[in-house]
């Protein structure tokens, strides 16, 4: 017997942040102010493509990202993690 029941998602707690690569790529792309994703990845020396598979959730924001973005736009990495909404204690090099 199979049963017809459907999931629903846990509403995070009230002041949560969720991940959101999206959030992040829209702050430094205005702090950069640049106008799209090829020229933020321009301004980060990285593919184009990197941009899109993270704004698609296709491929996590690695640290190497992060350190690209600090450098460009002066903000550190731990209010960058913060605006992506990442709670990790520790991040790992890949």
């Amino acid at each position: 017997m199979s049963s017809n029941t459907t999931k629903t998602a846990t509403p995070a707690p009230a002041g949560a942040v969720r991940y959101n690569p999206e959030r992040l790529l829209d702050a430094v792309t205005a702090i950069l102010n640049v106008k799209n994703d090829a020229a933020l990845a321009r301004a980060l020396e990285v593919a184009g493509p990197v941009i899109h598979r993270i704004r698609r959730r296709h491929t996590p924001v690695r640290a190497s990202i992060l350190m690209r973005m600090q450098d460009a736009s002066g903000i550190p990495i731990g209010e960058l993690r913060a605006i992506l909404g990442d709670k990790r204690k520790t991040f790992r090099m890949l």
